[in-house]
């Protein structure tokens, strides 16, 4: 069985598109006692508060119909930012050759945190410059991978 993320991601992708944007990703999960589901948008020209308004106007009448979600929940529509998690395939296709922050469980070259470029990945691990040298990285040992803006 699908999880409700990938069933959202499935319900909304062609509204999402016709309102003239890309669904980026969907996620839902608990904090604290509230639940929470996010919706992140993208589009050439960025995105800006009027965008999250329009899509969210535009997909509350789909989830409110399908009722995939028993809790109640708060709806968050939004972009996903300049510095991306990485979740999916098609967001290491959209980073690669980019910077990259990976978090870690376990140490890695000493470190939990290791910043570098992504030049490659594959379902069991990330390939990426470290220090000029091309490491592998397990994705069982990564807790957290977005990409890496340089704000200089």
């Amino acid at each position: 069985m699908a999880s409700i993320e990938e069933r959202v991601e499935s319900l909304l992708q062609d509204k999402i598109t016709e309102l003239g944007y890309e669904l980026y990703d969907v996620e839902y999960a608990k904090e604290g006692k509230n639940y929470f589901l996010r919706i992140f948008i993208d589009n050439e020209k960025g995105i800006d508060l009027n965008d999250c308004e329009k899509v969210n106007d535009g997909i509350m009448d789909l989830l409110d119909e399908a009722d995939y979600i028993k809790e109640q929940y708060f709806l968050e529509v939004s972009s996903p930012g300049i510095e991306r998690v990485i979740r999916k395939d098609k967001h290491f296709d959209y980073a690669m050759g980019e910077k990259i922050e990976v978090n870690l469980f376990k140490p890695q070259e000493s470190k939990k945190c290791l910043e570098g470029i992504l030049t490659g990945y594959d379902e069991i691990s990330i390939i990426m410059m470290y220090e000029n040298d091309e490491i592998s990285i397990p994705r069982k040992n990564i807790s957290l991978i977005k990409t890496k803006y340089d704000w200089n």
